[in-house]
């Protein structure tokens, strides 16, 4: 398909995608006659783009124009929309258009409507921090792309330092793929530590430590949060769904569930490969603590989209939290 559509606030994988498009596309001999990238503030740089594309190449290879950050999925005069009919189903094979955008396209305006017939469309969104298995899916990706071979325990530590930093995240592949002594080399968890240095705290590492009742840690954690200008109700968020998952696993377990397929959809964990290290996890925690925590958590929402002061009562709820998993009962209560 000669027309694209890649949309979305993730700039670092979208600009990487529209490289590796072009360098697919267009012979390295004549990049310079056959390869246009038009800027937003370029002069009807829409009907450039449009214009060029319906251009014969030079030499070998395809035509590639790049349009960046283009308005027309929100906005499209009728004159623009005209053009755009009669371009974009006659578009050459020998023609490559990419149309990029951070927006999300408006699908109810005609010039998207025109685009979702005639062009391949890509989202690239930032996977938020509390969609743990989205993270460890794109570590698990970006890391087969470049050739390191991680185990899953590696791949999850991975993701929790980087986070939905997919620049940090490719940049800290590329140092472990010049680690490996060969692309078939396995890396472990302790490969990943030595290396990859958590520089930001994230909410996860947060919902670790009240699971540990380390309320100095919590605490600590909570401050750099809060400097990294972690919104509150995202920070809540991620300690929703990760308190959610080991209740989950933990009622499974003591209901006596041994498949950990069924407990990986019962928690809707994605790989249930992951099920044997959450149930290492839970394994110490009491249930009647666990069916504790989502009421707490859900007043600290209720308060902060009050208007709550957003630190403190972060604080107060993290300190709460930690004082009921550091309770001298906290043994499974299996045993």
């Amino acid at each position: 398909m000669p027309i694209y559509l890649f949309w979305g606030e993730n700039e670092f994988a979208l600009n990487r995608a529209a490289v590796a498009l072009r360098d697919r596309v267009v012979d390295p001999d004549w990049a310079s006659f056959n390869s246009s990238k038009i800027l937003p503030d370029q002069p009807n740089g829409a009907i450039d783009a449009l214009n060029q594309v319906m251009t014969p190449p030079f030499g070998a290879g395809s035509r590639f124009v790049w349009l960046v950050e283009t308005t027309l999925c929100q906005r499209c005069s009728e004159e623009m929309l005209t053009e755009l009919e009669r371009t974009l189903p006659v578009v050459p094979e020998t023609s490559v258009l990419l149309l990029t955008t951070a927006s999300r396209p408006d699908g109810r305006i005609k010039s998207t409507k025109l685009l979702q017939k005639f062009a391949e469309i890509r989202e690239f969104a930032s996977v938020p921090l509390w969609k743990t298995e989205q993270l460890v899916q794109q570590v698990r990706q970006t890391a087969q792309e470049v050739g390191v071979k991680l185990t899953v325990r590696a791949t999850e530590h991975l993701a929790e330092a980087v986070g939905g930093d997919t620049r940090r995240l490719l940049n800290e592949l590329e140092k472990l793929r010049l680690y490996a002594a060969s692309e078939q080399q396995l890396l472990g968890e302790d490969a990943v530590m030595a290396l990859v240095v958590a520089s930001t705290h994230n909410s996860l590492q947060l919902a670790h430590a009240i699971r540990q009742g380390d309320t100095a840690r919590s605490l600590s954690l909570v401050a750099d949060l809060f400097r990294q200008n972690e919104p509150a109700l995202r920070i809540v968020a991620t300690l929703v769904s990760q308190f959610r998952t080991w209740l989950w696993v933990k009622l499974m377990v003591e209901s006596g569930e041994q498949d950990d397929r069924a407990i990986a959809a019962a928690a809707d964990v994605g790989n249930y490969k992951r099920v044997y290290f959450l149930k290492q996890e839970v394994k110490a925690l009491r249930l009647d603590r666990l069916l504790q925590t989502p009421p707490i958590l859900l007043e600290l929402e209720v308060g902060l989209k009050q208007g709550g002061e957003e630190l403190a009562m972060l604080q107060t709820k993290v300190i709460e939290l930690c004082q009921l998993y550091s309770m001298p009962s906290m043994r499974s209560s299996t045993s």
